[in-house]
């Protein structure tokens, strides 16, 4: 039992171990001061132990220090994204991939809740949710309501593809831009959005209503 304990031991020191070397030995880290990184590389090894994507976190590592955040700073915004993608991976579940996450974390971010977060999982089941994510982050971001904002996007992200709705986030900023109202600016364009999508194997136009 005692030897088991020990082989156990062994095998996830050496799994952190890997998991740090890999961390340290990533070239993007060579732009970080040596006292930012000796603050960033532990809470990489922490993250990818605990599954989740690193590029997020490097990517905001880098803009800080290009911006002269200092290494404190940039360490504490670290571990906060970091706890903002644990809490997208709880919302989403085990099968989101990186980029969903951080769209996921993004959203959190600008406001929403872990439930705004499953909401847009179940009514958008069996679509890769990155795009949408981003969307209803940056909609939450110009002032749209949250739940607004998640009811919009999976009403229309069910039969619009990933060009139409950046182009909805779009006409939404632009027309919030000229003056209206965030939630009247996101309603009136998801009817464009509605109205203009393609139809099945067809040209865009009018959709249709039978009576």
């Amino acid at each position: 039992m005692r030897g088991a304990r020990r082989a156990l031991a062994c095998a996830v020191l050496c799994t952190v171990m890997v998991v740090g070397v890999a961390a340290a030995q990533d070239a993007r880290l060579d732009r970080l001061t040596p006292e930012t990184r000796a603050l960033v590389v532990p809470i990489l090894d922490s993250a990818r132990a605990a599954g989740l994507p690193t590029d997020p976190l490097i990517d905001r590592a880098l803009e800080g220090t290009s911006k002269g955040a200092s290494s404190a700073l940039i360490a504490s915004v670290l571990r906060r994204v970091a706890a903002e993608l644990g809490r997208a991976r709880d919302a989403l579940g085990s099968g989101a991939d990186a980029a969903e996450l951080a769209a996921a974390a993004d959203a959190l971010r600008a406001g929403a809740t872990p439930g705004v977060l499953v909401r847009l999982r179940d009514g958008l089941a069996g679509r890769r949710l990155t795009v949408p994510l981003g969307v209803t982050a940056d909609l939450i971001a110009r002032g749209v309501p949250a739940d607004t904002a998640a009811a919009l996007l999976i009403a229309r992200a069910r039969s619009a593809r990933d060009a139409e709705l950046l182009a909805f986030e779009r006409s939404v900023a632009r027309d919030i831009a000229l003056g209206a109202a965030p939630t009247t600016a996101a309603t009136t364009s998801a009817l464009d959005l509605l109205n203009n999508i393609p139809a099945e194997g067809g040209a865009s136009g009018p959709v249709k209503h039978k009576p």
